[in-house]
């Protein structure tokens, strides 16, 4: 696929999504979307593509979230594709094999915010804004926001942000566990490099299957947690890169891993 909307590219077993509409604000649309989906779907594939920064071009957005001209006049049958779409996209990044990372440079406000919560990390510039205002215009989050933002600050504060639409700034949003660090806007795509390249050279088997048991494992009472936990782990001891990494223990020296 040509893509018009995003930048993709891929450097020492990194791949980089670049939001590519600055002059909207990076905005979503399906267009988008379908682009995002592709480009998702070929590093999910691609077994030289370890770890997956997305970003936003420009120095103001992030994504500022979905694009309401596009969605003003639609009807409800034709916002279910749209919804469903958003849904698939941002579920894959979230439970492929591969560590993705949210390098937040700007506004993330609605899509952008729930499109920041798919990734396993996020990552904020100083000059971030996160918020979940679709209440503003009559609607309600749809893309994951009333779902995922309680599971990770809590419901408290995600019913504050989702009901009131209000909108919170990067030091906040660490605060309330929103974020994972929060860094100057110069050193940001640096920090989320050096960060998904320390990822890179770890096991990516044992990777899926930590993802896996958290993901999964999450909603379940605990002891079916626990049990879905120990069959993850059992797995591990299938691959060559557990038994170099505890040889390489007992040896006190660095492990070589080799995704075997």
């Amino acid at each position: 696929m040509e893509y018009q909307n995003i930048i993709f590219s891929v450097e020492e077993g990194i791949a980089t999504i670049t939001f590519n509409r600055p002059k909207v604000l990076n905005a979503l649309n399906t267009d988008v979307l379908t682009e995002l989906l592709d480009a998702v779907t070929i590093c999910e594939k691609d077994d030289n593509i370890k770890a997956l920064i997305l970003t936003g071009a420009g120095d103001k957005a992030f994504v500022a979230g979905a694009d309401i001209a596009r969605m003003q006049n639609s009807t409800s049958v034709e916002m279910v594709a749209v919804m469903e779409l958003g849904h698939r996209t941002f579920r894959m990044i979230e439970t492929m094999p591969k560590p993705s990372i949210a390098a937040v440079n700007g506004f993330a406000l609605g899509g952008g915010t729930e499109l920041a919560m798919s990734c396993d990390i996020r990552f904020a510039s100083e000059k971030a804004v996160f918020g979940q205002p679709e209440i503003l215009i009559g609607v309600i989050p749809g893309w994951g926001g009333t779902q995922r933002l309680p599971r990770l600050v809590g419901m408290g504060i995600a019913k504050e942000m989702i009901l009131a639409g209000g909108q919170i700034n990067a030091q906040r949003a660490y605060e309330i566990g929103l974020v994972n660090r929060v860094v100057s806007p110069e050193n940001l795509m640096e920090e989320a490099r050096k960060f998904a390249m320390k990822l890179t050279k770890l096991p990516p088997f044992a990777m899926k299957v930590a993802k896996d048991a958290i993901n999964y494992g999450y909603d379940l009472s605990l002891d079916s947690a626990n049990k879905l936990e120990i069959a993850c782990i059992v797995q591990c001891f299938s691959t060559e890169d557990q038994k170099e990494g505890m040889k390489a223990f007992l040896e006190k020296r660095k492990p070589t891993f080799t995704g075997k």
